[in-house]
């Protein structure tokens, strides 16, 4: 195992400017609703990677949806990825249409299969996106998620659930996704104890041990999700020290939950805002995606070597 000390240092070059997309409109059979998705890419460039990104489940209306995350969205597509979000069944923009759909309220396994559906039509999203046709490299894709999104990621980076409804052990793994990201996601169900415990009894489930895919988990070391368990914030740290390796822990000093407000800018439910953390996870983790969905690109091995030496760290990096 290796650690480094971290800060914001960007080693990815100019951004480029942006173009968003939405909505993209899929239908898919037995949904009961349409899937939207918002598309965001740099304006030039081709051969890029793909980021799905999995919106959490915060109180607000549009940040859990295909609206929300702009911070690390516009970074990510500054930086040469395209990044396609989804609008999950559980976000309150569908409260009044899913409401007694099967699944209902948390829609956990749809979530899942919503990124399946989206690698299935990306062809589709392509050719609807204008200025993107052509330049999408389908062969690279990665996946990431915050919070509820990070469980979401989790069973797609090949974590398995027990279904707590039918029993039987469930993969969702999705073998086109490379690597992923998971930002302040749930950790293991034995230390389940506060007042969500029993409104989502899958997470008690939750098996990282055959979490085998290249994964990034991002932390912070004031995220203390007591709604969910006392453990404190090394919770949030589970996936990987759970899981096999490779994987990569980034421990941001001082992030609560929000990570500095990763879920959309000024958003009054950041508890912990931080407009410098954020700008510094979002080129870490475009680093890391970089590095891992073109083997052999220096970026994130030049970033922690970079990092190591700085006076003021936003966090640390270990890996195994």
């Amino acid at each position: 195992m290796s650690t480094s000390t971290v800060t914001g240092a960007d080693t990815l070059g100019a951004p480029a400017p942006v173009l968003s997309f939405s909505p993209v409109t899929l239908s898919v059979p037995g949904r009961p609703v349409d899937l939207q998705v918002r598309v965001s890419a740099p304006a030039t460039g081709t051969g890029l990677a793909v980021i799905l990104l999995s919106h959490g489940q915060g109180p607000s209306n549009n940040l859990s949806s295909l609206n929300g995350y702009a911070p690390l969205v516009n970074s990510w597509a500054a930086h040469g990825f395209v990044v396609i979000q989804p609008t999950h069944l559980t976000s309150r923009t569908l409260s009044h249409l899913v409401a007694d759909a099967p699944g209902a309220p948390f829609f956990w396994r749809s979530r899942s299969e919503d990124m399946s559906h989206i690698l299935d039509r990306l062809d589709m999203i392509e050719k609807a996106v204008p200025m993107l046709s052509g330049r999408i490299d389908h062969t690279k894709v990665a996946v990431a998620g915050h919070s509820f999104g990070g469980f979401t990621s989790s069973l797609l980076l090949g974590a398995q659930v027990t279904d707590p409804d039918e029993g039987g052990g469930v993969s969702l793994l999705e073998p086109r996704i490379k690597a992923g990201v998971l930002l302040a996601a749930p950790g293991r169900g034995d230390v389940l104890n506060g007042p969500m415990a029993d409104a989502l009894p899958v997470f008690r489930t939750v098996d990282f041990s055959t979490m085998t895919t290249p994964t990034l988990v991002v932390t912070g070391d004031q995220d203390d999700s007591r709604h969910f368990t006392d453990m404190g914030p090394d919770w949030h740290a589970d996936p990987y020290t759970l899981a096999p390796g490779p994987k990569t822990l980034l421990t941001l000093f001082g992030a609560e939950h929000g990570l500095g407000g990763i879920a959309g800018y000024d958003a009054a439910e950041t508890t912990d805002e931080n407009p410098e953390r954020v700008a510094a996870l979002a080129r870490l983790t475009a680093a890391y995606l970089r590095t891992q969905l073109r083997p052999g690109d220096p970026t994130w091995q030049a970033v922690c070597r970079a990092l190591t030496a700085e006076l003021d760290p936003i966090g640390r990096v270990e890996s195994k």
